[in-house]
């Protein structure tokens, strides 16, 4: 399966990814693990759970687009991992409006 993976940080700051090989979900879930602890995110929830789609969004935004910037190789990482976790082909993780759609 051929995935797009769209991170945007706002007008003029989207970066693209276009990826066939994703890896599997685990390893993709354990790598924002150590990403959303490593970049000391915090997000309030109503349960107090952390849903996949909310570590996904904290990473980015704790991350900055300074990061997807300078370090291809995490950046292209992170979307490889966002699509081994979600599974759809086209991916938006809209960091500005805190949201991801399809």
């Amino acid at each position: 399966m051929q995935h797009h993976i769209i991170v945007s940080f706002g007008k003029g700051e989207e970066f693209e990814y276009r990826l066939t090989d994703t890896g599997a979900a685990d390893e993709a879930r354990q790598w924002f693990d150590r990403e959303f602890v490593a970049l000391e995110c915090d997000v309030s929830t109503p349960t107090g759970k952390i849903l996949a789609v909310d570590r996904i969004l904290s990473v980015a935004k704790y991350a900055g687009a300074g990061r997807f910037r300078e370090q291809a190789a995490w950046a292209e990482q992170f979307a490889r991992n966002t699509a081994a976790i979600l599974g759809r082909d086209l991916i938006r993780v809209d960091v500005e409006q805190y949201s991801i759609g399809y």
